[in-house]
């Protein structure tokens, strides 16, 4: 079975490495001269920890992360440091915070040499499977493809044809994002800590770097112009170690990111020989942590169901269309329904109102803790499908 993936992010590498490992001939085409991840965290819960070791790909992951986030105290947090509400451990007890270039590392070295194809442009997909793509000044008409896979992010140009006219949506807040170059110490504390309209995370690295992360409500095109200065600025006299957190970070790697999800949930995931994961499917806001999860999710299922396909010696057409029609029902509405809980999750983390803010946050403190544990599990509770 030959197979395109469209888009080198996580969720079209990790497909990538689990079909290969199945048996299909994959090419992946980026867009971009080269494989990047930028400088900041990922967070990978219990689903996506099962994800990676159904894609093979648990030992080599085990290598870039530790327990370390075990030992922490995390939580919501005021910003003089004061606790709003701590997450019981046993809840985030396997979630795991890696920096998204060695994660990218991984999935590439898990590829046959030659899988990703830079400097390839999609321009257009056909539901026969047909690619067209732009390398340099010319375009390339590529056909015989078994399936194309949707993997290109948020803006996806493949998702037009499964389902046009469907965009983001902004969500009212940017998002700043860097890992120190440094070690910081933390004092056994992690998390989120809010204000009005604020909010800062925290998360440690393996090598005792720290990722960060700071949100503030704003206009969609806002404008600044030292990025560096806004956020220390906005969040000055916030407890420690904010202050010492973006001082670590190097300015040219503190990078903005206006938050954005999908407009309108996708009536479908796939159309023809065509299948979207990742962003290109559910883009989703960060708010539970899930938008690396539910792409690697993705990967695995659909690994998992293409598996006897491409086994086959005879891989009819029936037989593939089955399987995407299984993907779509297993990953739609666990998705879409998580993608929802996190922006409902982002407006009431970003309410601007003193008196609305008072009112989450004893909210939040009155929540017992077995049903903030209970809701944490209902998030990371998932299988790859039996076949």
């Amino acid at each position: 079975m030959r197979i395109a993936i469209v888009g080198a992010g996580i969720g079209g590498l990790s497909a990538a490495a689990g079909l290969q490992r199945a048996g299909a001939r994959v090419t992946v085409f980026e867009r971009s001269a080269e494989v990047r991840a930028g400088g900041s965290g990922l967070s990978v819960f219990a689903n996506g920890l099962r994800a990676l070791e159904s894609l093979g790909l648990g030992p080599q992951f085990a290598v870039i992360t530790d327990k370390q986030i075990e030992s922490f105290a995390a939580g919501q947090r005021r910003p003089d440091g004061r606790w709003i509400a701590q997450i019981p451990s046993d809840s985030v007890g396997q979630l795991r915070i890696v920096d998204r270039a060695d994660l990218h590392r991984v999935l590439l070295d898990a590829l046959d040499e030659g899988t990703v194809r830079t400097n390839a442009l999609v321009t257009s997909v056909s539901i026969d499977g047909t690619v067209t793509i732009e390398s340099g000044a010319e375009a390339d008409l590529l056909e015989g493809f078994d399936l194309v896979i949707g993997a290109d992010g948020l803006n996806s140009q493949v998702r037009e044809t499964v389902e046009p006219g469907i965009g983001p949506r902004y969500s009212g807040y940017s998002c700043w994002r860097g890992i120190t170059e440094r070690p910081v110490d933390l004092h056994s504390a992690a998390g989120e800590s809010v204000g009005r309209g604020l909010r800062f995370g925290i998360a440690p690295l393996m090598d005792k770097r720290v990722y960060w992360f700071a949100v503030a409500n704003m206009p969609q095109h806002a404008s600044f112009a030292d990025e560096y200065a806004t956020v220390r600025d906005l969040f000055s006299g916030w407890h420690a170690p904010i202050a010492e957190l973006i001082a670590a970070t190097p300015t040219e790697r503190i990078r903005r990111t206006a938050i954005s999800d999908l407009a309108t949930p996708l009536s479908t995931y796939h159309r023809g020989r065509i299948v979207l994961l990742g962003d290109a499917a559910h883009a989703m806001t960060p708010n539970l942590g899930q938008g690396g999860g539910q792409a690697l999710e993705d990967a695995a299922t659909l690994t998992a169901l293409l598996a006897p396909v491409i086994a086959s010696s005879t891989g009819s057409a029936a037989a593939l269309d089955a399987a995407l029609r299984r993907y779509d029902r297993l990953r739609r509405r666990r998705s879409q329904s998580i993608a929802a809980k996190s922006r409902l999750l982002g407006a009431v983390f970003q309410m601007r109102s003193p008196l609305l803010a008072g009112l989450r946050d004893a909210i939040f403190a009155a929540v017992p803790p077995r049903l903030t544990a209970a809701q944490a599990a209902s998030v990371q509770r998932w299988d790859p499908p039996e076949v």
